[in-house]
């Protein structure tokens, strides 16, 4: 029996909000660059925005391989609620109900489970991308709070969230040995949004430049132990990049199906071009790159779900189902032709809302980073 199997239902009540509630929407979505309140309530009363939350902290109590499907399905409706899915769950959640004290559990959680939080993840600086170790936000122990001075970049969920992962140095370093990690509530002054990024993209899914002029955040909302908050920042990338990758597998099979749909109702030559073997080599290759990326996926999401060592599977994943999107989208654009470079068409949108997904939460290039050093550090 495959793991997918056990996860019918979960699959099936989160296809069926997909088609119904995000796919009618997605081309306005993208069109306004905004998510309908509407969709973000929907989202919150299906239990969408507390997927992994524990049911007492007022979450739906699911694992990490439904969490996996349900973005699948969400962002084959709409990449951009999608995004705040993932956002929201992996790197809003995670950190708190794994790092969190009972307090900070109790006060955050339900609010994020509800929606009535929405949360974003402050990592990214300008200088600072890739190399997470290089920030220079700094939080000054003022005794009975740190003031955080500094500025993020790339904050997905940034115009609308209400509380904030954020990490910055604690002790003036060279490397990531002096971050520490933060829970902020962006209505506490000095904290504010200072650009919003006009993108090719996942439009409906705000992503912002934060800046922090002086923002007192309490002791007790130190995320962890201080000078640690690098471990923090890693381990929640390593199940975010799940998310992102189920992301890019929810692109490709929208741009797969439409694709398929099309061949077969588009005639040239005086029959369907899905005759053409040409066309179905490509359908067949979309099909493969897909299954194989969803896999990855599950296997990966499995290991999570059974605290079992998962950094390599999730970077395999997030890898491969991210390129395998933009392979997708691309060969769906070829299969429709001039009326797939039109925005009449879904599989132009798809393109667009697939390139992100290489790059944010790890490039592929970060990603073939740490699978080939685990590697190598395997002994077999």
């Amino acid at each position: 029996m495959s793991i997918e199997s056990n996860y019918k239902d979960i699959r099936e009540m989160a296809a069926k909000f997909a088609d119904k509630e995000l796919a009618p929407l997605a081309a306005q979505i993208d069109k306004e660059a905004a998510i309908p309140p509407s969709v973000i309530k929907k989202l919150s009363e299906n239990g969408f925005m507390g997927i992994f939350i524990p049911e007492e902290y007022g979450g739906s109590g699911m694992d990490y391989t439904a969490y996996a499907i349900i973005m699948e399905e969400l962002s084959r409706g709409c990449a951009s609620t999608g995004v705040v899915v993932s956002v929201q769950a992996s790197l809003s959640s995670w950190p708190i109900l794994q790092f969190g004290t009972e307090e900070q559990k109790k006060k955050y959680l339900p609010k994020l489970a509800s929606g009535e939080h929405i949360g974003c993840f402050c990592l990214t600086e300008p200088d600072a991308g890739s190399d997470a170790g290089s920030l220079t936000t700094f939080a000054e122990d003022k005794g009975d709070y740190y003031e955080i001075t500094g500025n993020k970049n790339f904050i997905s969920n940034g115009k609308e969230a209400t509380v904030a992962i954020v990490f910055a140095k604690t002790e003036k370093t060279a490397n990531y040995k002096g971050i520490s990690a933060f829970i902020v509530e962006a209505n506490t002054p000095g904290y504010s949004v200072a650009k919003l990024e006009e993108k090719m993209g996942i439009k409906g899914s705000s992503t912002a430049q934060i800046t922090f002029d002086k923002v007192r955040v309490p002791k007790e909302n130190l995320l962890g132990q201080a000078q640690k908050g690098f471990r923090i920042a890693m381990a929640t990338l390593d199940g975010g990049r799940l998310g992102i990758a189920a992301q890019a597998l929810g692109i490709g099979e929208a741009a797969f199906r439409f694709a398929k749909k099309y061949s077969k109702e588009r005639i040239q030559f005086g029959a369907p071009i899905a005759n053409l073997q040409g066309i179905q080599f490509i359908l067949a290759d979309m099909s493969t790159k897909l299954q194989a990326s969803r896999l990855l996926i599950l296997d990966s999401s499995e290991k999570k779900t059974n605290n079992e060592f998962y950094s390599k599977s999730s970077a395999q994943a997030k890898l491969m189902a991210s390129e395998a999107a933009m392979w997708v989208t691309t060969k769906a654009i070829q299969v429709c032709g001039g009326n797939g470079y039109s925005k009449e068409f879904p599989v132009e949108r798809h393109f667009r809302d697939a390139k992100i997904t290489e790059i944010y939460e790890g490039t592929s290039e970060v990603q073939k980073i740490v699978i080939a050093g685990l590697e190598l550090k395997e002994t077999n």
